[in-house]
């Protein structure tokens, strides 16, 4: 008897520890120091549409569109100077800027993480990807989308 009320104890305590939450079907995202992040109240769902609809309406290539986790291109044409002083040329494939939107959430409130990087040569052996910070215009992307987001849903 006193072994079945320990195991019933265990199992209660290892269900009160904390760690990621699943219940919403939803992992968990972590945000990286550079990464830009934003609540949306809004679903995952609608999120993902509104960021993919947008995209398509900019011009923006949709490279990944998974349920979690848009990956989005946007190509840097012509020479850049500043780019190439900074990052070095990219000489043997085009350039372009690399936006990841990962989410995660409930029917009502979803947390937005955006990390942003420059590739040199994409789409080739001599790639080379640089992290890149946040920036006032790529948050103001991101402000957008809640609005956008936040409009469609029905919260």
């Amino acid at each position: 008897m006193k072994k079945l009320i320990f195991i019933g104890l265990t199992a209660a305590l290892a269900a009160c520890q904390s760690g990621p939450s699943f219940r919403s079907g939803q992992p968990a995202i972590r945000a990286d120091a550079d990464s830009q992040t934003i609540q949306i109240n809004a679903s995952p769902e609608v999120v993902r549409t509104t960021l993919v609809n947008s995209a398509s309406a900019r011009g923006t290539i949709v490279q990944q569109n998974e349920p979690n986790m848009i990956v989005m291109e946007s190509y840097e044409r012509g020479d850049n100077p500043v780019l190439d002083n900074e990052f070095g040329p990219s000489d043997a494939g085009e350039r372009a800027y690399r936006i990841r939107v990962r989410f995660s959430g409930s029917q009502c409130s979803t947390n937005v993480v955006q990390d942003l990087a420059l590739v040199n040569n994409i789409y080739t052996p001599q790639e080379r990807s640089f992290r890149l910070p946040g920036n006032p215009g790529s948050m103001q992307s991101l402000q957008r989308l809640k609005t956008n987001a936040e409009a469609a849903a029905r919260c």
